[in-house]
């Protein structure tokens, strides 16, 4: 008989499946029309339906009701993301990038990471109660690192093409792909000085100098230089498996387009197993894979990595929603609310700001005081802030003393827990929003201030309709001529309906020698010639329809054609084939020049005779027979 099978594994498939759909469908609106990142929104549908709303997504059964499962579960899932996502970083780069911007590199990864750790630690351990310094500078290093998943969300898309520069986008790019790595230095500095010198260091030996050498030797020697080797290695090895296979005609496309993805996982695990750098590993091997930018190029319109990137990213930013500990940023031992609300918000403006407006003049991709505020703003912190949180939290779990974990490495725990993952979702949401509440804080007053303006010009009760400045096409197109008025003549109506006017004050007069097309008569100072005419024509055999006044001494209205109403004449060819121009010799100069009108286009002089329209007084232009021959068989030569 069959039954209903609500279990974990169906209710997690449906809820992401369904959520994916669902916003695929409005994921450009959202992302391209809103600006709004898929971080942002994946991490509000997980809330939605994690235990705290719908209890759809049930982190907490998924690792067996066990606390550390979970946090296990969430570094490990942290892990994979970054090490993908740091791959697709570094084949991103152009070729040999980390050689040739090796100086404002190393500006952003020495004094800007360390000014951004020593600033976020100062705030931490000022609105953090009874918090030593050497606690708040592990607080510190786990946020200093910026987010590579969120600095991708920033430097990519329509608003990114449109105001970010592309040598901006690298240099944000390769800061936030190598600092994730980088940060392991400035995490256990403190961590390694916590166990050993911490709380008169019990129920540990050695003290400050074998915390300073497993710092030294662990640290930066099996774990960051090691890191960079393999991940060298691999890399370039990677590369050249590939040349050789694709020369050979071995690989297919699926399998070409994927290879950075599975090379990704291949170093996670690897570098995981021998307990290094797994992080540093994937971004110097992406680097060393695209050195000489072959990959890069041959993937560069291909939509298969950013797909990836995509389901990754939505992935886990769900689960943070779901994971994360809303209950505990209110009810906590260690930081009120009223508390940790201004941290958030001073950390997300002081944390980087300062350190990098002082280095901005000597990296040469910060050209200016804009770009500088941007840099140092949009420093986010997201997927690595939580790898690293659950990286302390695995260390600090070994510290012990009867066997139980130490009284001020317990508190530590907590203080980073909930500090740290409100750091991350006050990232999210601030980053997030920050784009489209800037769109919005543009647009609204501008748009208020062009109603406001045009309601008021629109209006002005002694301006006549035809003239206002904003009087549309009907009010003066379909405005008959007002017979009763003496002063307004038959010339202005006609020339209103004959080119569309529609500004009539923002009219300019021009020349015969520019337009090449005279009315005679004299011409009303009010309107003149729009740049934009378009003269709909008249048989050459009757007169202007336009009436002339010669009475007045005014300068004479001269109107565009649509068409030029005087070619040049074309040139007659002689037996050497050199083109000469034949006119007869009572003109002297060219049309344009004398101010002479001539036919229109498709009407053919007669061989040998005078053309002379109704209305002209000057001399006429005589069209001999040469230049007929000219005219009907250009390359034709005698």
């Amino acid at each position: 008989m069959p039954s209903l099978e609500v279990v974990n594994f169906n209710v997690v498939c449906a809820t992401l499946g369904g959520f994916i759909t669902l916003f695929g469908l409005v994921s450009y609106l959202l992302k391209e029309k809103f600006y709004l990142s898929e971080a942002l929104i994946s991490l509000i549908a997980g809330l939605i339906f994690s235990p705290h709303a719908t209890n759809l997504i049930k982190p907490l059964e998924f690792a067996a009701g066990s606390e550390a499962n979970l946090n296990t579960i969430t570094l490990y899932f942290t892990r994979l993301v970054l090490g993908v996502q740091l791959v697709l970083a570094g084949v991103q780069l152009p070729s040999k990038y980390l050689y040739k911007e090796w100086k404002s590199l190393a500006l952003l990864l020495g004094p800007g990471m360390t000014g951004m750790w020593i600033c976020t630690s100062l705030l931490v351990w000022a609105l953090v109660p009874n918090l030593t310094f050497l606690h708040a500078l592990a607080v510190g290093a786990s946020v200093t690192p910026t987010d590579p998943v969120l600095s991708n969300s920033i430097v990519k898309g329509k608003f990114a093409d449109k105001n970010v520069p592309k040598e901006l986008q690298k240099i944000i790019i390769a800061e936030s792909g190598a600092n994730d790595g980088l940060g392991y230095p400035f995490l256990f500095l403190p961590l390694y000085l916590i166990k050993y010198v911490g709380d008169g260091g019990i129920g540990q030996t050695g003290g400050a100098a074998k915390a300073m050498g497993y710092w030294f030797g662990e640290t930066w020697g099996y774990t960051i230089l090691l890191s960079v080797v393999y991940g060298a290695v691999v890399g370039y090895l990677a590369k050249e498996l590939l040349h050789w296979a694709e020369e050979r005609r071995y690989v297919d496309r699926e399998s070409f387009l994927v290879f950075a993805i599975t090379l990704a996982l291949f170093i996670t695990g690897t570098v995981g197993m021998i307990g290094s750098d797994d992080v540093l590993a994937c971004f110097i091997a992406g680097n060393a894979f695209t050195w000489d930018d072959w990959f890069r190029l041959e993937t560069l319109d291909d939509s298969l990595q950013p797909t990836i990137d995509m389901l990754l990213n939505v992935a886990v930013f769900m689960w943070f929603g779901a994971v994360c500990p809303w209950y505990i940023f209110a009810h906590n031992n260690v930081i009120p609310i009223y508390r940790l609300i201004p941290l958030g918000l001073l950390i997300l403006l002081l944390r980087r700001l300062p350190i990098v407006f002082l280095l901005h003049k000597k990296i040469p991709q910060i050209e200016e005081l804009r770009q500088t505020l941007f840099v140092g703003f949009f420093g986010p912190i997201g997927v690595s802030a939580i790898f690293y949180l659950y990286v302390s939290l695995d260390f600090l779990d070994q510290i012990t003393f009867e066997g139980q974990m130490r009284g001020d490495v317990s508190t530590l725990a907590e203080v980073m827990t909930v500090v740290i993952w409100f750091l991350a979702i006050c990232s999210i949401v601030v980053h997030g929003l920050s784009v489209p509440l800037g769109k919005f804080g543009v647009w609204l007053p501008r748009t208020i201030s062009n109603a406001v303006s045009t309601e008021r010009e629109s209006y002005e009760p002694n301006t006549p309709i035809h003239l206002s400045e904003h009087a549309t096409t009907e009010h003066t197109t379909n405005r008959l001529p007002n017979p009763r008025s003496a002063s307004r003549s038959d010339e202005t109506s006609f020339s209103r309906h004959l080119f569309g006017i529609k500004r009539l004050g923002n009219l300019r007069r021009s020349s015969p020698a520019e337009e090449g097309y005279v009315l005679p008569g004299p011409r009303k100072e009010s309107i003149s010639a729009p740049r934009d005419a378009r003269v709909i024509g008249r048989p050459m055999d009757h007169p202007s329809p336009l009436p002339v006044s010669p009475a007045s001494g005014s300068p004479q209205l001269s109107m565009a054609p649509s068409r030029p109403m005087s070619p040049r004449l074309p040139p007659a060819f002689t037996r050497s084939g050199s083109p000469q121009r034949s006119v007869s010799s009572s003109v002297t100069s060219s049309p344009l020049q004398s101010g002479t009108k001539t036919p229109l286009p498709g009407a053919a002089p007669v061989m040998g005779r005078s053309i002379r329209f109704p209305d002209e007084t000057e001399e006429p232009v005589e069209v001999t027979a040469q230049y007929s021959q000219a005219r009907d068989n250009p390359r034709k030569t005698e």
